[in-house]
């Protein structure tokens, strides 16, 4: 992998890669390139690899490990404009399956042609730390390590490296990984852009709480926040207000229902149970009384401990979201819930939220989210999601291909050259 060639103009790797992009892009990754190399003391000939990393916010090993990829792994320290031309067309314009298979030999940081545990805790580190910037609290009851842990509890490694002494990672099984992580495979995919140019999957919900309330007792960390938004639209990662915490305002029906009466958008409700595990639901609908199942496809079922997953409707049935108060049918267990079937429902708490449930349903694909089908609630908060339109704030001025493609408007406005190219 260390002999391979960097592409010229007439090689046929980049002039195929070349018709990804316009006449005018091609420009535009040119002045990049030339700004960059200016930096790198390379005689403005290539970019070096601390340029690369430091534009890019890609530090220590998965930094390390992009550069190599970009580079085709020549290990000559050297990125050429053709590199970046090929990178950028496979990663950023390939087809879905190129694109996950640039993402999956970038999960190999080892470099070694096999993923294992050690990889993907490496990566998750990277992302927590270092591009997402989530600091590690320490009064806080669950160590930064073991937030990293939920994630990796999410992936399988079927396959044996002969002679290592780990399992290790199948495309298939990252392609499931993925499909439970979504936020993880948006950031994943889009590395190449530089921070602060609105990165998919790089956006944290703010978490607005009241200032009585003492922090150590809310459930919605931030990289649970990072996690459950993985599933949502840009617009639904602004603004997540404290609806509703038992332990402020006790286990009670009646209350949580009046807390969230003011709030017409979508909630997240996050249960943690007497096992300690924590789950929950994103409802796109208000909770409102029903004798029926009722909601829309983007709700969904989520995992939070003690592994991360993410189940969107599978299209099987319509029983999304469940809402029943003041009924005497035994056929309308009174209570809010997701999924499944009636007093089979794939989340269900009571409406005295001392007791539930959680099955395995077909309407999210999900298995049981807790140790046992019965569930005791421990705490149960819930959040209000604050819904911004987005049209004025993103649509641009239209014309220019730097105004289609925000990527590298963004990009070259990093580095001052947007205005220099129209």
């Amino acid at each position: 992998m260390g002999n391979a060639q960097s592409p010229s103009n007439n090689d046929p790797r980049y002039v195929s890669a070349a018709r990804a992009f316009t006449k005018k892009e091609l420009e535009d990754l040119r002045s990049l390139f030339n700004h960059l190399a200016a930096q790198s003391q390379t005689n403005a000939k290539c970019i070096s690899p601390s340029v690369f990393q430091s534009y890019f916010g890609l530090h220590g090993p998965i930094g390390e490990r992009m550069f190599d990829l970009v580079t085709q792994e020549r290990k000559d320290q050297r990125l050429t404009f053709e590199d970046l031309v090929v990178a950028k067309a496979t990663y950023e314009k390939g087809t879905k399956d190129e694109i996950e298979e640039f993402i999956y030999r970038l999960l190999d940081i080892s470099g070694d042609s096999f993923i294992t545990r050690s990889d993907l805790k490496t990566v998750m580190i990277a992302i927590f730390n270092n591009i997402l910037c989530i600091k590690d609290s320490q009064d806080r009851s669950s160590s930064h390590e073991d937030i990293v842990n939920i994630f990796l509890n999410a992936a399988k490694f079927s396959m044996h490296n002969e002679g290592g002494t780990e399992e290790t990672m199948s495309f298939e099984d990252f392609r499931n990984w993925c499909t439970h992580l979504p936020s993880v495979k948006k950031l994943l995919g889009s590395l190449l852009l530089p921070p602060g140019s609105g990165r998919p999957g790089s956006q944290i919900p703010k978490l607005l709480t009241s200032t009585a309330i003492d922090s150590n007792i809310i459930l919605l960390r931030k990289e649970y926040a990072w996690h459950i938004g993985g599933a949502l639209s840009q617009h639904d990662l602004e603004d997540w207000n404290l609806l509703y915490h038992s332990s402020v305002n006790g286990l009670s029906f009646n209350t949580f229902l009046g807390n969230i009466s003011n709030h017409a958008g979508p909630t997240v409700l996050i249960i943690k149970d007497t096992e300690g595990y924590i789950y929950g639901g994103y409802a796109s609908q208000p909770w409102e009384r029903h004798a029926d199942f009722y909601g829309d496809m983007k709700c969904y079922l989520f995992q939070l401990n003690p592994v991360a997953s993410i189940f969107r409707p599978t299209g099987a049935n319509n029983n999304l979201q469940w809402c029943a108060m003041n009924f005497s049918s035994e056929d309308i267990p009174n209570g809010i819930g997701f999924g499944g079937r009636v007093n089979h429902l794939g989340l269900f708490v009571s409406a005295n939220f001392d007791q539930g449930h959680t099955f395995s349903c077909t309407t999210f694909g999900s298995p049981c989210l807790s140790k046992t089908n019965r569930i005791l609630p421990e705490v149960i908060e819930c959040w209000g999601v604050t819904q911004v339109a987005t049209q004025d704030k993103h649509d641009a001025v239209k014309g220019t291909v730097l105004e289609r493609f925000k990527e590298d408007r963004n990009m070259l406005k990093m580095v001052g050259l947007a205005n220099s190219s129209e």
